[in-house]
């Protein structure tokens, strides 16, 4: 059957592989034929994710810390053959007060959030690891795009430096017929939610400021993600792809 969403036959690394959005990314792409390469650091995890894909036999997991440059090597080193997609999904958030960060936070979340996807990207480019035609996906946000929160003023800067990031990669990468977006989702249902930090009646509120009142959930990105690596997505290059239940439309 016909179908320009299939990722048959193709590489996509998928960092961040071990929970939330960037397990749902691998899920989903090994269900539309992906050979998976799944990297994080909990190795646990990981496994986690592997055990709910389509043909296990196919993927392969690197255990991986982003933050650290030497992981970072190593995980170029183990790509083995040329990719045909990057899915750059690892990150985190501190939330805190702006008068309260310190160098500390700035360093950490920037290393993970900006340093790691763009280091790891140019890395790959550079030891000629992106086939023709290749698809590079940043995972970013609506924060530090469009809007920002209390405490989020970290968060915001690294995902504003991610999508500046693909614009510049979009331009340069064309020549190599290699496409770089970015996907800025709102608020999706992921495990931080599940660990208390936010309580029912906060999500209960937030939810009714998005027009569908909801958050979204993993797969829905995911399934945007699968848009921009396939084929069907070959003339779109340096685009943020807004997902947000139209919450930047009030």
């Amino acid at each position: 059957m016909y179908n320009p969403f299939s990722l048959l036959g193709k590489r996509i690394l998928v960092t961040g592989a071990s929970s939330g959005i960037g397990r749902a990314i691998a899920i989903e792409c090994s269900r539309m034929g992906a050979n998976v390469i799944l990297t994080a650091r909990n190795e646990e995890r990981l496994n986690e994710t592997l055990q709910q894909m389509d043909n296990i036999q196919l993927h392969q997991i690197i255990v991986a810390d982003l933050s650290n440059m030497d992981d970072i090597k190593t995980l170029v080193d183990s790509m083995g053959n040329p990719l045909d997609g990057i899915v750059q999904c690892a990150g985190f958030t501190v939330p805190k007060p702006f008068q309260f960060v310190n160098q500390k936070d700035i360093d950490s979340i920037m290393a993970v959030n900006f340093m790691a996807p763009a280091i790891l990207s140019q890395m790959l480019l550079k030891k000629k690891m992106l086939n023709k035609g290749a698809s590079i996906v940043f995972i970013s946000s609506i924060s530090g795009v469009w809007v920002s929160y209390v405490g989020s003023s970290l968060y915001s800067a690294s995902k504003g430096a991610v999508n500046g990031l693909v614009k510049g990669m979009a331009i340069e990468l064309a020549a190599k017929s290699i496409r770089v977006n970015c996907v800025n989702p709102g608020m999706v249902e992921t495990n931080i939610l599940e660990k208390g930090i936010i309580s029912d009646e906060q999500l209960h509120n937030d939810m009714q400021l998005y027009p569908l009142k909801r958050h979204g959930k993993p797969e829905e990105i995911a399934y945007a993600v699968i848009y921009l690596l396939s084929d069907a997505s070959a003339w779109v290059t340096g685009t943020n792809l807004l997902i947000d239940g139209g919450y930047t439309l009030l």
